[in-house]
């Protein structure tokens, strides 16, 4: 188990451990949420865009800036 000690201030140090598990680095937003046991769960609070590469997968060919485009346009006129 991990242990972290809060300052004065209301400032914690998370534990090298627990900052390498979660890929927590300098300037990264941390989110507390609290779960329906009333725990909290700590989180990176978002993720650079890089990191997303691959998350919505689509098994078409290739498309042009374009074709994104004129997708995007269709989207926003259908609704």
């Amino acid at each position: 188990m991990s242990v972290g000690t809060m300052t004065s201030k209301g400032q914690i140090t998370i534990p090298k451990d627990v900052r390498l598990a979660l890929g927590l680095t300098t300037g990264v937003a941390v989110s507390f949420t609290q779960n329906a046991e009333g725990d909290y769960v700590i989180r990176a609070a978002h993720h650079s865009a890089a990191s997303l590469a691959g998350a919505v997968k689509y098994s078409g060919p290739a498309l042009t800036l374009g074709e994104m485009d004129e997708a995007i346009v269709k989207g926003v006129l259908d609704q």
